[in-house]
């Protein structure tokens, strides 16, 4: 059974967006929304901008390269998980030669 979706209104910069998200999404979209205004009003008072919509695209590409980060993050995480296991089992055959 599929949940009925909510309205909210979302205030992004200077706009009211409607959109209906599930329940239990609703939660994250707000936290996210402040994340979003609270990095517009950062930019705004660091760097000169002629509209919002100058901030709206800093705060875009600000979320999109913090978003690239954490997936290189795991990849690398991942990486070391593996040359882990390696050495694991390579310390375990010095260790004890039957196991390989």
């Amino acid at each position: 059974m599929t949940e009925e979706l909510i309205p909210l209104n979302l205030l992004i910069g200077d706009r009211t967006y409607r959109v209906r998200v599930q329940p239990k999404d609703e939660e994250v979209v707000r936290k996210t929304v402040k994340t979003i205004n609270d990095k517009m009003l950062e930019f705004k008072t660091h760097f000169a901008g002629k509209d919002m919509q100058d901030y709206i695209a800093m705060v875009l590409v600000w979320f999109a390269t913090e978003q690239n980060a954490s997936i290189s993050n795991v990849v690398n995480m991942d990486n070391v998980s593996s040359r882990l296991q390696t050495l694991e089992k390579m310390i375990d055959g010095v260790i004890d030669p039957s196991v390989k």
